[in-house]
């Protein structure tokens, strides 16, 4: 777990350790933050339900759980005068859905199925909306292009009015021409920068390539970040 992004839920910067496999840890430290009132994790981790959820989990992801001291802990869970920190717990019952972590990233941690039970504990609004944020960030990790690509679409969106405009208001008031012509200087100018940048015009691209054009996409969209600056 060495990489730590964030999140942002309810107005509240909660960060997030990338770990294998969709193992990541969420910080228990941040989100309970957007709990109202005096509240310590320690209260959550005291509550017998919230035991047996850790337990269950551990039983299932974990071979190394030592199930027979978590249950002499569990016992107690209720009891006026019983709680029980996330460090004894995890060197007690070797857990691996708790840590605590010092340090830039310091805090108390859980595997994200557990932090996700802690956020109903805050609430369940608060629970609906970091998996929402959390889901949110595993989709833009498994397609990082999906944001380049957006800006593309938008670089040349505002590539296009430029060009055109300098059409309108340059080029065409020095020529002497009807307005059935404009249509081709558009083109024509358009067509020159696509030699240029792309080796093609617009029409051969959209031969070349019909699946992509059949989805209303033009050859600007599929071209560097580097080219739409030259064009623009």
């Amino acid at each position: 777990m060495n990489t730590s992004k964030k999140i942002t839920v309810q107005s509240t910067e909660i960060s997030v350790l990338i770990g294998k496999n969709d193992n990541d840890y969420i910080s228990l430290t941040d989100m309970i933050k957007a709990k109202d009132g005096d509240f310590f994790i320690s209260d959550w981790l005291r509550n017998r339900n919230t035991l047996e959820y850790i337990g269950t989990w551990e039983m299932m992801y974990n071979p190394n759980f030592n199930y027979g001291e978590f249950a002499t802990i569990k016992e107690k869970a209720g009891l006026n005068n019983f709680k029980v920190s996330v460090k004894e717990l995890v060197m007690r019952t070797n857990a691996i859905c708790l840590t605590a972590k010092t340090g830039r990233y310091g805090g108390t941690y859980a595997h994200k199925d557990i932090a996700f039970h802690f956020g109903m504990w805050i609430s369940p609004t608060f629970q609906l909306y970091i998996i929402k944020e959390y889901q949110r960030l595993k989709e833009q990790e498994s397609n990082p292009l999906s944001l380049e690509w957006n800006a593309k679409r938008i670089l040349s969106k505002t590539n296009y009015t430029l060009h055109t405009d300098a059409i309108k208001n340059v080029i065409i008031p020095k020529m002497d021409i009807k307005d059935i012509k404009q249509g081709i200087i558009y083109a024509t100018e358009a067509d020159m920068l696509n030699i240029i940048l792309f080796g093609c015009k617009a029409k051969e691209w959209a031969q070349a390539n019909p699946n992509l054009a059949s989805k209303g996409m033009n050859i600007r969209e599929t071209a560097s970040i580097n080219q739409l600056v030259v064009l623009s």
